[in-house]
């Protein structure tokens, strides 16, 4: 059930040193290319990456929280383009979440790195620095990396009690059960 899915996902940095299987590759991208998308636009585009030096690069980025991809096995660069949709980023987050999940359900482990809006150390863009990096076409926009790989640990899901359930509302906002 997709519940038990979401019970047990969490964000995982560290990994083996062992690529991700081609079929299990395969299932993930499946997974991104069955998202919904606004109108049917499917304005993303995915960009994988498993070269060590690209990964390496791709650590720099952003100034903070991208430095676990020099270890990671995969990486996929989640893009769009806004001249398809204007709603891509949502379309992009709805394709990246989807490729969280299918990495939980084939026990792998993935992590978000956030690019839209982000900076890297000397303060130029992530996006200008992914754009020459990985030759995006002009105009096409990086939301963000999922780093994916085999866990070196394992993690429990957040425990029920950690759920913010004070932050749903009925009927209208502020009216709790």
């Amino acid at each position: 059930m997709l519940i038990d899915l979401l019970r047990q996902r969490r964000s995982i940095r560290r990994f083996k040193d062992q690529p991700v299987a081609q079929d299990h590759l395969d299932l993930l991208l499946e997974a991104a290319l069955r998202s919904p998308s606004s109108k049917g636009n499917n304005p993303w585009e995915f960009i994988v990456v498993t070269d060590k030096a690209r990964l390496e690069k791709m650590a720099t980025a952003k100034a903070h929280g991208a430095g676990f991809l020099q270890g990671a096995p995969l990486a996929i660069v989640v893009c769009a383009d806004p001249a398809k949709s204007d709603v891509w980023v949502e379309d992009a987050a709805i394709a990246a979440l989807q490729i969280h999940l299918q990495a939980t359900d084939l026990g792998l482990g993935s992590c978000w790195v956030q690019i839209r809006l982000r900076q890297r150390e000397d303060a130029t863009s992530s996006q200008a620095y992914l754009a020459d990096l990985l030759a995006l076409p002009e105009g096409m926009m990086v939301l963000a990396i999922i780093g994916i790989g085999h866990p070196v640990d394992s993690k429990s899901g957040h425990p029920a009690s950690s759920l913010c359930v004070n932050q749903i509302s009925y009927e209208q906002f502020g009216r709790r059960r």
